[in-house]
């Protein structure tokens, strides 16, 4: 269930795989990616790999590629699926620096939370306070910050019902 293949205009995700370490771990080596986030040497392969075994222990991890070419731009996942609450995370998603500022990261949450809304009725987002990107991000999805559960972390939490239907991703013709 928290490993489709997702498809959008400029985005595929599908769910990660072993093979793909060496093309993640190259797109996730620039520092600047990291620079807002808790672990600022996650571009380091040491840093990367705990990330990236995470990613595959979770079984919510997807590989981001474009659509038109197949370059990996990053990655991210479904976690902490709680069924008796009906809701799931959405998070450690990482772009590379081409694909910020556009209409990438935009899209991918469209196609992560129309799945996720088949399932479940909120998704929450855990961001480190100091990443003002993704927290920028979340709230133009309409998420609102919550009270955290965890002292190291903002939550957003988006339910189905408040979703604006303009920010659903268009159905593919």
């Amino acid at each position: 269930m928290w490993q489709p293949i997702l498809e959008g205009e400029r985005i595929r995700a599908r769910p990660l795989a072993d093979s793909d370490f060496d093309a993640l771990f190259a797109a996730a080596s620039d520092p600047l990616i990291w620079e807002q986030h808790p672990d600022r040497l996650r571009h380091t392969r040491e840093r990367f790999e705990a990330y990236f075994r995470s990613g595959l222990d979770s079984g919510g991890a997807l590989l981001l590629t474009d659509r038109a070419t197949g370059e990996v731009l990053g990655s991210s996942r479904y976690h902490d699926y709680r069924p008796a609450e009906r809701r799931v995370e959405v998070g450690y998603t990482f772009l590379i620096r081409r694909c910020w500022g556009g209409a990438y990261n935009g899209e991918l949450k469209r196609l992560m939370l129309d799945h996720a809304f088949l399932h479940v009725d909120t998704v929450v987002f855990l961001i480190g306070p100091g990443n003002l990107r993704s927290r920028r991000a979340v709230e133009k999805l309409g998420a609102v910050r919550v009270p955290s559960e965890r002292p190291d972390a903002v939550t957003y939490a988006l339910a189905k019902a408040a979703r604006t239907p303009s920010l659903r991703a268009s159905p593919k013709s």
